[in-house]
């Protein structure tokens, strides 16, 4: 008997030592992923503050690898969203390198972090009763139509930066000009060498967005039947991506891939990165009205399910093709050429939000909708005050942008003018 006693007081000296000792490795476990996580949000914030309020891939890719392996940081947050950095990529404080390092141990890279990157559209949804100021304030041109630098001359399309910079497609002065937040005049970034077809030079130039992967400007050059990318930053010559195409209206999705919109054949196409052929996503069969065509399709917006939206122009309505579709679906406008709530006149510019709100300029009708998910009728957000000048008027709207914090632009094509309409904060 007591022989068995020693043993089984042995036992429970054993089995409390390794109680002991594993509550110690937790504590020293959950003290380590403490120590890592406050770390991290310390080189965040010394990275923030270097950088004037931003950061880089680069950035992100070293605090992380300083944690070893990524696993560490899944066992900090289950849902494997790096909450504070996912915040600020999504905020637009988060600008890409062309140098993607991978992780210490892990050769997953920044994307792998389950990050979402932003598109065209604001990258938070916006609440589907948001309201904007009725008076716009010009960012860009409103001098008169002219090629001066605080000038310009029918824009068609535009691109707006994380920093609010504004890239204007100025179509008659064959350029894309740059206006930086409160800039009294603009810089020429791509063109303005006169029209023509030198690698030097744009001839009607329609739409354009920014690779911000690559630092390059992607530009439809109309009526040199091409697409080509020009360097942002002091870039003299522009090179052709895409050649042989009526190219109206430019996108690109978090991977990449550029869409374009060949008005010629009614199409529209995508081209994954390197590729000049592509392959047809929406479109191709033929000019018309039913589902499955387009009747001179303008500009086009893609989502994260890779759903591609088309302003179909001569059918007065915006189209929704689900990735690997043969028909589309209508999602704003389709019941004929009017100003009804119902209807739209010639529409342009689209972006859709994460809700599935489509906004569209209604050229003919001078007004920006608002399409809910769903809906059989839009509503008037900003216009529809008749055509003109006024702060509150617009002359055949053309592209549409949104920044990060809501604020929508448009090109104002017969103003000579870019439109900022501010979110109405107090509504």
């Amino acid at each position: 008997m007591a022989r068995e006693q020693r043993l089984e007081d042995l036992n429970e000296s054993r089995y409390q030592r390794q109680r002991e000792e594993s509550r110690q490795g937790e504590l020293a476990t959950s003290q380590y992923q403490d120590e890592l996580l406050v770390a991290y949000i310390k080189d965040m914030a010394k990275y923030l503050e270097k950088g004037n309020g931003s950061l880089t891939s680069n950035n992100v890719m070293a605090t992380v690898a300083r944690v070893k392996t990524l696993n560490i940081f899944r066992q900090l947050d289950p849902q494997r969203n790096v909450r504070i950095i996912r915040f600020l990529y999504e905020a637009g404080q988060l600008t890409k390198t062309q140098e993607r390092p991978s992780l210490d141990i892990s050769t997953a890279e920044l994307r792998d972090i389950d990050f979402l990157p932003p598109l065209r559209a604001s990258s938070t949804a916006t609440h589907p009763n948001a309201r904007w100021q009725q008076e716009g304030h010009t960012v860009a041109g409103g001098n008169g139509q002219g090629n001066g630098i605080n000038q310009l001359s029918c824009p068609l399309d535009l691109f707006v930066d994380d920093d609010q910079t504004v890239y204007v497609v100025d179509q008659l002065n064959h350029r894309i000009v740059e206006w930086k937040s409160s800039a009294a005049s603009g810089q020429v970034v791509a063109g303005g060498n006169g029209q023509g077809s030198g690698a030097h030079q744009l001839s009607n130039p329609l739409s354009m967005i920014v690779d911000k992967e690559t630092d390059n400007l992607i530009i439809c050059d109309r009526s040199n039947r091409r697409v080509v990318r020009w360097p942002r930053q002091n870039g003299t010559i522009g090179e052709i991506s895409i050649s042989n195409i009526n190219c109206i209206g430019l996108t690109m999705d978090e991977n990449g891939s550029l869409y374009a919109v060949d008005e010629g054949k009614h199409e529209v196409r995508r081209y994954r990165r390197g590729e000049s052929q592509g392959i047809v996503v929406a479109g191709d069969n033929g000019r018309g009205n039913r589902l499955h065509q387009f009747n001179w399709p303008c500009h086009v917006f893609v989502n994260r399910d890779h759903s591609v939206y088309v302003s179909d122009c001569g059918n007065h309505r915006v189209m929704k093709w689900v990735e690997g579709a043969k028909q589309g679906i209508v999602v704003a406008g389709g019941q004929g050429e009017g100003n009804d709530l119902t209807q739209l006149s010639s529409p342009q510019g689209v972006v859709v939000d994460q809700l599935g709100t489509v906004y569209v300029t209604d050229l003919g009708n001078n007004r920006i909708m608002r399409w809910p998910k769903g809906a059989i009728q839009g509503t008037v957000i900003v216009g529809g005050n008749g055509q003109g000048g006024q702060s509150n008027q617009l002359n055949k709207p053309f592209g549409l942008s949104f920044d990060r914090h809501g604020n929508f632009y448009v090109a104002d094509f017969g103003n000579h003018r870019v439109q900022k309409f501010n979110i109405d904060s107090n509504a």
